[in-house]
């Protein structure tokens, strides 16, 4: 059996359920490291996802549900903290009576820099090579070329957004091959024709390729990756083919998932979801928020697993999750390895 080389992954990845106030500033604190990428969602009311990284800078947001460009809110994320971030009152993640979640990653502890790896030089490349993630930003060149992302690994997913334009969020995942993706902020099935994505050409363990795609590289526009590579214990990228019933597909992780994300790539019209192991902290795990959608929590047992030791199951017949020799791709994190890097049994930490 392999050995992580993360025994704490609460060093690199937190789940920080709040509660809003109508303080015009309050530091969310908790998270356990200061925060490259934060992703706040309202549980108990409607309101978009919002997406704050250290590369951007603070009251800069995107968000996952919406193709809008980039917008400077001085209501938003204020602060990176030590141990958090905080935020001001704008109702979407803030506010009395409401609950809300925050999903937080460690990049390279702030902006980062240059990334002369590829043809088109990143303006900063945020880096955490022990856990697999890199922020990316750069400018469209709208012709083909590479980028840098400094993971040295091959990354297993990569969301693309631009900035600077109304265009939809790009996925890929390491089980598509160069002209494959999804969409985030939509329902859409996976799109396999689209030639100008990534040049016909998988990611390297050095660089992403590009090409004319207005997604990923519009010409003169900002453009943002999130990219991510796998860690053994830390986290996995892949799929699973559906079975139709309630004793669902069992996905081997080799961790206990803190947070897991399923897409069906082939059913049009179905929601992304999202759970985590703070807002069910039993089995069946069926709390989700869906990052296409400015919907409330549901709880719903038509779309639950079973978060387990060693992976997930997913535990509902419903389609979207578990459609018949359909496939769904799926991003997870840990909460805890199956195993650490002197073979300690999790157990025992």
């Amino acid at each position: 059996m392999a050995y992580t080389t993360i025994n704490k992954s609460t060093a690199h990845f937190n789940t920080k359920t709040y509660s809003g106030t109508t303080n015009s500033s309050d530091a969310i604190s908790g998270i356990g490291f200061q925060p490259d990428l934060v992703w706040l969602k309202s549980r108990s009311n409607a309101g978009w996802h919002w997406l704050t990284d250290a590369v951007r800078g603070v009251t800069k947001t995107v968000y996952s549900n919406a193709t809008t460009a980039e917008e400077t809110n001085a209501d938003g994320v204020t602060a990176f903290g030590a141990d958090g971030f905080t935020i001001a009152n704008n109702s979407d993640i803030n506010g009395s009576g409401k609950t809300f979640c925050s999903w937080n990653w460690k990049a390279g502890g702030g902006q980062g820099s240059a990334n002369t790896d590829g043809s088109i030089n990143t303006t900063y490349t945020s880096v955490n090579t022990t856990a697999g993630f890199s922020i990316c930003k750069w400018t469209g060149t709208g012709s083909a070329g590479t980028i840098g992302h400094g993971l040295g690994a091959t990354p297993g997913m990569i969301m693309f957004k631009n900035l600077s334009s109304t265009n939809s969020w790009v996925v890929w995942n390491k089980t598509f091959n160069a002209r494959t993706r999804l969409v985030l902020n939509g329902t859409n099935a996976v799109s396999t024709s689209q030639t100008g994505f990534m040049n016909d050409t998988l990611p390297t363990s050095s660089v992403i390729h590009l090409k004319d795609d207005s997604d990923t590289n519009g010409s003169g526009n900002q453009m943002i990756a999130y990219v991510f590579a796998e860690k053994t214990g830390y986290s996995k990228f892949g799929s699973y083919k559906g079975n139709g019933s309630n004793n669902g597909s069992f996905c081997y992780l080799g961790f206990k998932p803190a947070f897991v994300l399923v897409k069906n790539t082939q059913q049009g019209g179905d929601n992304w979801f999202m759970w985590d192991n703070k807002r069910s902290e039993y089995n069946q795990t069926q709390k989700y928020l869906s990052p296409n959608s400015n919907n409330t929590e549901a709880d719903s047992s038509s779309y639950a697993i079973d978060i387990l030791s060693n992976g997930f199951k997913v535990r509902s017949s419903t389609g979207a999750i578990n459609n018949n020799n359909e496939t769904m791709i799926y991003m997870a994190f840990a909460e805890a390895p199956l195993v650490g890097s002197n073979n300690v049994p999790n157990t025992a930490r």
